[in-house]
């Protein structure tokens, strides 16, 4: 079947016939393509049409897919069963490597996704402090648990909730524009007695990529300190990818909790949460604060994580770096010989062409980026095999698989856009 036949197939069993709404292509009114195989920096669809990825699974698949060394340890994980709701050894070499790379993490907790683990963060921050209020960012997206649906970003928009989560839920979050760090000393002196924690994303992904400004992650990590609230950075996105020790590394500042998200499985469904010993000793059996789950430390994802992260530090972070802001440097300026604006946000493998004539700090100025033209763009650069998130608020990603041909062929495909 071709894709279209698919989707209308699909729109018959599943809601809006996606299992996440981003993939419906709403935001640049099109149809979404059915992926068969992915090799390297490449895609395929069900008609055999091949696609130079910048999505990889949300960000996860910085080696590239089908790596041959992530790919042996979870097929030689398989052979040996592929749950076992038990312990095993893949979890505490896992663990051991997270530790290695991201030392504030003395402790930690596998879960099975990113929203797991921030939820659970969550739960161990309120269980922890014995309070009940956090603060989160408009546009930063921690997953769809019912807290965080206040201003989320990427396909949740910014809508205060979402149907089915009761208002009194999202009562207890505070929201603060990102990079606004006044906002943030106004609700700690309102009300820095039952402020839990505050969650960022340290460099937001999910309103495209958002930088941190000067100071503004310092400033959470002094007001938290200060407070006694803890401070949770969510590096599902930005974990391993920024730098070998995720944006703490990249920033210098550590935080109190960290949730990390795929790339720790290798693009198996996984998640982690970890942090402090005193807190997360809360965590039960040894402290009261209860969480569970039958795939949490699945062997064949750990088995692909360890490999993944033994793979990276292999790998040369600097070059990669100075590859994509060479790349985004002559897209931007082939777009801006188009008479497009282009502002351009970048760290590490990571980034996002807004077609704005300003800088993008925050949900505001993302929202006031130019999606019509954005969506003009997707399309043509589809047509020339150039796979890029079906949204002008989402990033992009490269990898260590990308050749200088395949960048050549993303800019001879930029280059014949016409708007």
């Amino acid at each position: 079947m071709d894709s279209k036949s698919l989707f209308a197939k699909a729109r018959t069993l599943m809601p809006g016939g996606v299992n996440s709404p981003l993939r419906a292509c709403k935001y640049v009114n099109a149809e979404p393509v059915f992926i068969e195989n992915a090799k390297g920096a490449h895609l395929f669809d069900v008609e055999g049409r091949e696609y130079i990825d910048y999505v990889f699974s949300w960000g996860p698949m910085l080696l590239g897919h089908q790596d041959p060394a992530v790919n042996a340890a979870a097929h030689a994980a398989v052979d040996h069963g592929s749950s076992y709701g038990a312990p095993c050894l893949g979890e505490v070499l896992l663990a051991e490597e997270i530790q290695k790379l991201i030392p504030s993490m003395e402790m930690m907790r596998m879960v099975s996704s990113g929203t797991e683990a921030t939820m659970s963060a969550l739960r161990l921050a309120r269980g922890y402090t014995g309070r009940n209020k956090f603060v989160k960012f408009i546009g930063n997206y921690h997953g769809h648990a019912d807290a965080f649906l206040a201003a989320a970003g990427s396909a949740a928009g910014t809508v205060p909730g979402t149907p089915g989560v009761p208002e009194e839920v999202i009562s207890h979050t505070l929201l603060a524009q990102y990079n606004d760090l006044d906002a943030v000393k106004k609700h700690f002196e309102e009300s820095g007695d039952e402020i839990a924690c505050v969650i960022v994303e340290p460099c937001a992904g999910n309103m495209g990529l958002v930088l941190p400004e000067e100071g503004f992650l310092q400033g959470l990590r002094d007001l938290c300190t200060k407070y006694g609230a803890v401070l949770i950075f969510d590096e599902v996105i930005t974990g391993f990818r920024l730098a070998p020790g995720g944006a703490q590394e990249r920033y210098g500042i550590t935080p109190d909790l960290t949730t990390l998200g795929k790339i720790i499985g290798g693009g198996f469904p996984v998640g982690c949460y970890g942090g402090k010993r005193e807190i997360m000793e809360h965590m039960a059996p040894v402290g009261g604060v209860f969480q569970a789950g039958t795939l949490s430390g699945n062997p064949v994802a750990m088995a692909a994580g360890l490999a993944t992260l033994k793979r990276l530090q292999e790998c040369d972070y600097a070059t990669l770096e100075a590859r994509t802001r060479a790349l985004t440097g002559e897209l931007a300026s082939i777009l801006e010989g188009k008479g497009k604006p282009v502002y351009v946000a970048q760290a590490g493998s990571a980034f996002t062409l807004y077609f704005s004539d300003k800088p993008v700090t925050n949900m505001i100025e993302s929202g006031r980026c130019d999606q019509a033209t954005f969506a003009v763009y997707w399309k043509q650069m589809m047509a020339k095999g150039v796979y890029l998130a079906p949204a002008g608020f989402e990033c992009a990603f490269t990898s260590f698989a990308h050749s200088d041909e395949d960048f050549e062929k993303t800019l001879d495909a930029a280059r014949a856009v016409a708007f």
